[in-house]
C-alpha cells in the first residue's frame, strides 16, 4: 500500500466504528439542510434590502448567539445527557425553519423576521455545537480522535458543497417555502439517528456538578490554560479578517459578478467542494508541515482569494478561487479545532470547546459587522482588498506564536490519596484551604520555585481559585504551597481531574523535597459561626 493510501485509510478509519459513522452521516444531512436554509435567507435579504449592512446582519445574526451562548451550552453538554440534549435542540431548529416556511409561503417575510429567525437558528447552533464536538471521544477510540475531528470538518464541508448549490436551485425553481421545507425534513434524519444511538449513560455521581459551579470551573480552566490562550488568539485574528469573504459573498455574487441565486449557491458549493479536496490532501500536508505552517498557508490562500474577488473577475475564475478558499478554510478549521481537542481533558471538554467556539463566532460576528460597515463606506472591492492585506499581515505576524503540540497524556492519573477527615464532610462546605509543606535545600530553591510555578497552572486549571507559596520566617528551607478551592466537593473533583501529565509535573516538584517523608498535606475547612460574623 502506498503512503498516500495509508494516510487516506487513516483519515477514514473512524468510520469503521458504526455509531460514529451513523451520526456522521446524520450530521451531514442536518448540516446540508442548514446550508439550504442559510442560502435562502442570505439571498432573500438581498431582495428585501441590498445594503451591505443588512446583508451582513444575517451573518451576524447566525454567529452572535454562538458568541453569547456557547459557554453556557458547553456547561450543559458536560452536565446533561448529551444525547437527549441534542434531540431537544433539533426540535428548536426545526421550529425556526417551520416559521420561515410559513412566513415565506404567506408573503409576510421581512428583513426583521429573517434576522430574528436566523438568530433563533443561531441559538440552536450555539446549543449543539459544543455537544457535537464533545461526544467525539465517546464515539471513537483515542487514537482516532484527531481523525474523527477532521472527518467532522469534512462532513460540514460536504454539506457546504451540496447544501448551498441545492439551496440555490430549490430557491430558483420552487421558491423559499419549499427550500425551507427541505431543511425541516433534514432534522427528521438527525433525530432518528440520535434516537437510534444507545448512549452509555454514566452512573449517578455524588460529585456531579451543578450549572453555576460547572460554569465557574470551566472559566477557571480557560483562564489558567496558557496553551488554550495561544489557540484562542490565533483563531481570533485569523477569523476576524477572513470573515470578510463570508459577510460579503452575497454582494460579490450579485453586484460584482452579476449572478443570481443559483450562481450564489454554486459559489458556496465551490467552497464546500474545495474543502472536501483539502480534507483529502490534509494527511499529505501534515506530513510536510506542522500546525503553524498549515495555518499560515491558510491565511495566504484566503487572502489571495479575497484579492482576486476584489477585481470582479469572470464567474469561472471566481468559482475556481472559491475552490481554493474552501481548501484553505478547512485546513484552518481542522488545524485549530484538532489542536484545541488535543489539549483538553474530558472533564472540561464541552465547556472549553465552547470557549473556543465563542472566540471563533465572536471574531466572525464582529468581523462581519465591521466589514459590512466598511463596505457601506468604501465599497465591496476595496473592503476585500483591505481584509486581504490585513489577513496576510496578521498571518505572518502571529506565525511566531507557536500552537501547542497537544501531546500530553490527559487521562486521569487517580494518584492522589483520599483526604483524611475525622468525620464525613458535607460536599457544599467551603471554602477549603489546602497546604503542602516542602523541605527544600537552599541550592535547589530557585529550580524548585520554577517547577512550582508550572504546577500552579495545573492547580488553577483543575479548580483552585487562589494559589501561592510562603516560607517559614524561622526556617527558610520550609516552604508551604497553598491553594483555595470553593467547596469540599470541588476539591474531591480535583482528585479525579489530575491527569498523568499533571502527575509528571507534581513529581518534578517533589523531587526537590528533602524531608524524611513525602510532603505533608493538610486540609482546612472554613468555619461558619455566628460569633465569627
Amino acid at each position: 500500500m502506498t503512503q498516500a493510501a495509508t494516510n487516506n485509510a487513516g483519515t477514514f478509519a473512524p468510520l469503521r466504528q458504526k455509531v460514529f459513522a451513523v451520526l456522521w452521516v446524520a450530521t451531514i444531512i442536518g448540516n446540508t439542510g442548514s446550508f439550504i436554509r442559510d442560502v435562502a435567507s442570505s439571498w432573500l435579504v438581498t431582495d428585501l434590502s441590498a445594503t451591505p449592512a443588512a446583508v451582513s446582519m444575517i451573518q451576524a445574526a447566525a454567529t452572535l448567539p454562538i458568541f453569547l451562548l456557547a459557554i453556557p451550552a458547553g456547561v450543559l453538554s458536560d452536565i446533561l445527557d448529551r444525547r437527549k440534549f441534542l434531540i431537544v435542540v433539533q426540535f428548536l431548529l426545526a421550529s425556526a425553519s417551520l416559521c420561515l416556511l410559513f412566513l415565506s409561503a404567506s408573503g409576510l417575510q421581512s428583513v426583521t423576521s429573517l434576522i430574528a429567525l436566523t438568530f433563533v437558528g443561531g441559538i440552536g447552533a450555539a446549543l449543539v455545537a459544543p455537544t457535537w464536538q464533545a461526544i467525539v471521544p465517546e464515539l471513537v477510540s483515542r487514537p482516532d480522535v484527531k481523525g474523527a475531528v477532521a472527518l467532522n470538518s469534512l462532513g460540514i464541508n460536504i454539506s457546504r458543497a451540496i447544501g448551498p448549490a441545492l439551496g440555490g436551485l430549490l430557491l430558483a425553481w420552487f421558491g423559499a417555502a419549499v427550500t425551507y421545507g427541505v431543511d425541516v425534513i433534514s432534522y427528521v434524519f438527525v433525530v432518528a439517528a440520535l434516537v437510534w444511538w444507545r448512549r452509555q449513560v454514566p452512573e449517578d455521581d455524588a460529585l456531579a456538578e451543578r450549572f453555576l459551579g460547572a460554569f465557574r470551573a470551566g472559566l477557571r480552566y480557560a483562564r489558567a490554560s496558557r496553551e488554550l490562550h495561544v489557540v484562542l488568539l490565533r483563531a481570533a485574528v485569523f477569523f476576524a479578517f477572513s470573515s470578510a469573504i463570508w459577510a460579503l459573498l452575497p454582494l460579490v455574487a450579485r453586484q460584482l459578478l452579476g449572478g443570481g441565486a443559483s450562481f450564489y449557491g454554486i459559489l458556496l458549493g465551490a467552497v464546500g467542494a474545495g474543502a472536501i479536496g483539502g480534507a483529502l490532501v490534509m494527511p499529505r500536508l501534515r506530513a510536510r508541515m506542522d500546525a503553524d505552517g498549515l495555518l499560515l498557508l491558510s491565511a495566504v490562500l484566503t487572502a489571495a482569494v479575497m484579492g482576486v474577488l476584489s477585481f470582479a473577475p469572470a464567474q469561472w475564475v471566481a468559482v475556481a478561487a472559491l475552490l481554493v478558499c474552501g481548501a484553505a478554510w478547512i485546513t484552518a478549521l481542522t488545524t485549530l479545532n484538532s489542536t484545541a481537542q488535543a489539549i483538553l481533558p474530558n472533564w472540561v471538554r464541552g465547556r472549553t470547546l465552547a470557549v473556543y467556539l465563542t472566540v471563533f463566532n465572536g471574531a466572525m460576528t464582529g468581523g462581519s459587522l465591521a466589514w459590512g460597515a466598511t463596505a457601506s463606506a468604501i465599497g465591496v472591492p476595496f473592503t476585500l482588498a483591505v481584509a486581504a492585506i490585513g489577513l496576510l499581515s496578521v498571518g505572518f505576524a502571529f506565525h511566531a506564536m507557536k500552537l501547542p503540540k497537544g501531546e500530553a497524556d490527559l487521562i486521569p492519573s487517580n494518584h492522589w490519596p483520599e483526604p483524611l477527615t475525622s468525620e464525613p464532610v458535607e460536599h457544599d462546605r467551603g471554602p477549603v484551604l489546602v497546604l503542602i509543606e516542602y523541605t527544600i535545600d537552599k541550592a535547589d530553591r530557585s529550580e524548585f520555585l520554577k517547577a512550582l510555578a508550572r504546577l500552579s497552572h495545573e492547580r488553577r486549571r483543575d479548580g483552585a481559585y487562589g494559589w501561592g507559596v510562603t516560607e517559614d520566617a524561622a526556617d527558610p528551607g520550609r516552604l508551604v504551597e497553598w491553594f483555595m478551592v470553593e467547596s469540599w466537593a470541588e476539591h474531591l473533583r480535583q482528585h479525579k481531574r489530575v491527569s498523568k501529565a499533571d502527575a509528571d509535573i507534581q513529581d518534578d516538584v517533589r523531587r526537590y523535597h528533602k524531608g524524611p517523608a513525602a510532603p505533608v498535606v493538610n486540609h482546612f475547612l472554613a468555619i461558619n459561626h455566628p460569633h465569627l460574623g
